[in-house]
């Protein structure tokens, strides 16, 4: 029975340990935000709520100033994209267009070219009348 009792005593004092580290490191753990919310709180009292104010609208005009740049330079890109893409559907049109007239004038020159063909064939032969008849005086 004493090893029983050796084992038990043995087994407590690895719990007891544990025990206490867990706790050691749930203090420190929980030390961390007190110890933020004081270094917060000590800073909090160095400004008036007037200068945190002005700093904070100073800092929230320069973030709209720079998205407003920002957005002035997206939209200058943008305008010199929508050119480029206007400048070449209006060559690209132009290109359409030459070819839509090349066609037209070859079509226009091979129908004149049909007319002429057929003003200039010959005459087809010309059934003849028949003949009048004789009369009896006439002969």
């Amino acid at each position: 029975m004493g090893k029983l009792k050796s084992y038990q005593e043995q087994i407590q004092d690895i719990v007891e340990k544990g025990i206490n580290a867990a706790e050691e490191q749930q203090k420190k753990l929980a030390s961390k935000p007190f110890e933020y919310a004081e270094k917060l709180e000590s800073g909090a009292r160095e400004y008036s709520v007037k200068s945190l104010r002005e700093r904070y609208y100073g800092y929230s005009e320069t973030l709209f100033e720079q998205l407003r740049s920002l957005n002035l330079r997206l939209g200058s890109f943008a305008g010199e994209v929508v050119s480029k893409l206007e400048k070449e559907a209006a060559e690209d049109t132009d290109a359409v267009a030459d070819a839509v007239s090349d066609a037209a004038d070859d079509v226009t020159s091979v129908a004149q070219s049909t007319k002429h063909k057929v003003n200039t064939k010959k005459p087809t032969a010309r059934k003849s009348q028949p003949a009048k008849a004789k009369t009896p005086a006439s002969a």
